[in-house]
């Protein structure tokens, strides 16, 4: 685990260098746009984003995943590394950092738009599998054959099993040294 640990970008990283290198690369501007922390808007400050990073374990997630995925370009995780925190994670040894990726706010905007515009149609086509569903149970229910006398009042069975005590009486009682009744 520690090889592995080793080829972590943020291992070893403290949460301020992390944040003054986002900084310093992409400004105030563009990570409010991708991460959406109002810290990043109002009054943006090193030491006030570090002090919400700290109490708040989702942000600190989110951003580190921001600065392995975006700032180090490394790959993103795969089914097992995927609820792992970005610390946690390791990557193989010939995997490099590259190249900062060049964000704007219009990039941005459009893959969050293209990102929720996908999230809809997945919403949509799971209502409408929903839907079919329904329809179908309603039409299993219409196959049903209509009572002889609509008007005629329905009467059920009565269910007395929860009266009939001899029931009860044909149950072996419990037996402590013998624990499945047989």
């Amino acid at each position: 685990m520690t090889d592995e640990q080793k080829n972590n970008p943020l291992h070893g990283l403290k949460t301020e260098s992390m944040v003054k290198e986002l900084v310093a690369h992409y400004g105030w501007k563009i990570l409010f746009t991708a991460l959406r922390f109002h810290c990043f808007k109002k009054n943006p400050s090193i030491n006030g984003t570090v002090k919400f990073l700290r109490n708040t374990d989702w942000a600190k997630e989110k951003i580190e995943n921001f600065y392995l995925l975006s700032f180090k370009r490394m790959p993103r995780p795969n089914d097992v590394e995927f609820n792992m925190p970005a610390r946690a994670r390791g990557f193989s040894k010939h995997i490099v950092p590259r190249k900062p990726m060049e964000l704007t706010i219009q990039s941005i905007e459009r893959s969050q738009e293209k990102a929720t515009y996908i999230y809809q149609q997945n919403s949509n086509e799971q209502r409408a599998n929903n839907r079919q569903c329904d329809h179908n149970d309603n039409k299993r229910d219409s196959q049903h054959k209509p009572r002889e006398d609509p008007f005629k009042p329905v009467t059920q069975a009565k269910d007395n099993s929860r009266f009939n005590h001899n029931k009860n009486k044909e149950r072996v009682p419990y037996d402590p040294s013998n624990p499945w009744n047989q």
